[in-house]
């Protein structure tokens, strides 16, 4: 399948939450087709970025080579993120965990390789945290962890890349007004809202504070170019996963998005290193 086909792939709904804090989560899921010896490659799963969208380079390309090899492959938009429903300022961690369980728990079974980029590191690590209090087996109908891959993971991000690296003049002025608007450089370049809630919520999904032990196979891309998620921000987080089976690549000219031909090729690498 070309990158083209990929995404154009119409998405599935789904609803997540009750009464007013549902959202319409849109989902982009395709079984594995499991030719010649791909039968039983784990499934490949993407959790996204901070105001990015299943649309992204490194998502597309993903999709296609999971496409070329037979194995299934599912993405989907946060509530507030591309295409689907709900406002981004009502955003949280545990609101985008949430949907992150219930659209893994619906659309995959079997193994599978979990793709996190930014602050989807974060999301991947919290993932794999829930489906470890339920025992990280397999089972009919069940999916469970093959592996995760981090990309520029950004665990912990709204603490300690955010609320403590802010002046007091921003953090006055979000929890007197409730909100800041950030300058950003991706996207459009429009500013976006980082709320009190965002920051206070955030704190009950924190990880860098003691030991993160997921259960699988961890393989981690750092830019050390990268002006968003410092490289020891992933010194951090190797230091709090177990010692076994963790490798950390750090890509000497690599900045956030790692979105070159050459990163998605080092990526896809460590997605087919795990199996």
């Amino acid at each position: 399948m070309s990158q083209t086909a990929a995404s154009g792939q119409e998405p599935a709904f789904i609803e997540v939450g009750e009464g007013s804090g549902a959202r319409r989560i849109a989902v982009r899921a395709r079984a594995g087709a499991a030719p010649g010896g791909a039968i039983g490659a784990p499934g490949l799963f993407w959790l996204g970025g901070f105001k990015s969208d299943m649309t992204g380079t490194k998502a597309i390309a993903l999709d296609a080579w999971a496409a070329e090899h037979g194995r299934g492959s599912v993405r989907f938009d946060y509530s507030g993120h591309g295409e689907s429903a709900g406002d981004f300022a009502d955003g949280t961690i545990g609101r985008w965990l949430e949907e992150s369980v219930a659209v893994f728990s619906q659309f995959c079974s079997g193994p599978q390789v979990v793709i996190g980029s930014s602050m989807g590191g974060w999301m991947a690590l919290l993932l794999a945290r829930e489906i470890a209090k339920r025992g990280n087996a397999g089972g009919s109908g069940r999916a469970w962890l093959a592996g995760l891959v981090l990309i520029a993971p950004a665990p912990d991000f709204t603490e300690e890349l955010m609320w403590k690296a802010f002046p007091p003049e921003i953090r006055a002025e979000i929890e007197t007004k409730g909100l800041w608007l950030r300058p950003s450089d991706y996207g459009d370049g429009s500013p976006y809202p980082i709320t009190r809630n965002l920051i206070e919520e955030g704190r009950n999904h924190l990880l860098l504070g003691s030991k993160i032990d997921v259960g699988c196979p961890v393989r981690i891309l750092q830019g050390a170019q990268d002006p968003d998620v410092p490289w020891k921000h992933a010194f951090a987080l190797v230091h709090r996963l177990p010692a076994e089976d963790v490798v950390l690549t750090m890509i000497q000219d690599g900045d956030h998005r790692l979105s070159r031909p050459q990163d998605i090729a080092r990526i896809i690498a460590a997605v087919a290193e795990i199996g």
